[in-house]
């Protein structure tokens, strides 16, 4: 995989027009992600549109909810044909096993490849002390994310979101056959905004993760096509 197939550029913008307009603003980019505003307004709209355009997809919509109920969502997302979806690693090891056993089936339906399911650790926009003071959770940080990999990883998942400064953590336990998709990722020359736990792409690549997720750096940029190209040059250093 070269530099530019790890970085998915996030398609948070609030309706497929908007959508579009980026899409075809950098055409050179050819995996997107679509989370839940956008899916929300616009449903498999989206989808259809990206799959017309030979783009590959990480739909991003944070599963979270009693196994039935996440089997269902988990089987009608595979049928899209998407590459990546996520589901939060708290709903549990029994949600995490129907989610896996679903998207095969869901896939089967329409003749399309399972996505990879990917599983969400913690929110980077949470801090340590959030964690422990908002979320009541009683491990570190960095302990907590593990334990939730692991959980995933043992159920029959494919790999997880973490911020990049988990990677090398994950990396050296999970393994090299786990996928780990790290948001929260700034450029230098960018404002970190929301992202609590940030690194720079050439950082998070070096930890050992497969894909960035980066949005505003990029389609915020008064030239996007400049910044997704100064990107792209920085992690072609990356040996």
């Amino acid at each position: 995989m070269n530099a530019e197939q790890q970085i998915i550029v996030a398609l948070d913008v609030p309706d497929v027009e908007s959508a579009i307009a980026l899409v075809d603003r950098l055409p050179q980019v050819g995996f997107w992600k679509v989370g839940l505003e956008l899916f929300t307004s616009s449903g498999p709209t989206i989808l259809e549109l990206l799959k017309s355009r030979q783009k590959r997809i990480f739909l991003d919509l944070k599963f979270d909810d009693i196994p039935n109920t996440v089997a269902g969502a988990c089987r009608a997302a595979a049928r899209y044909g998407v590459d990546l979806l996520t589901i939060h690693a708290t709903a549990g090891r029994d949600a995490l096993k129907a989610a896996t056993e679903a998207v095969q089936v869901g896939a089967s339906q329409t003749g399309v490849e399972p996505p990879k399911l990917i599983a969400i650790t913690l929110l980077t926009s949470i801090s340590s002390r959030q964690l422990a003071f908002d979320l009541k959770i009683p491990l570190e940080l960095p302990e907590y994310i593990l334990e939730m990999a692991l959980m995933a990883q043992e159920v029959g998942l494919d790999g997880a979101v973490c911020s990049p400064q988990e990677v090398l953590q994950l990396r050296q336990t999970c393994g090299n056959d786990f996928l780990l998709v790290c948001p929260g990722v700034r450029p230098t020359w960018a404002d970190k905004v929301d992202q609590k736990r940030s690194l720079t792409p050439v950082q998070a690549i070096q930890a050992g993760a497969d894909y960035l997720v980066i949005g505003r750096p990029i389609t915020a940029a008064a030239e996007p096509n400049l910044a997704w190209k100064r990107i792209s040059e920085e992690l072609t250093t990356v040996a």
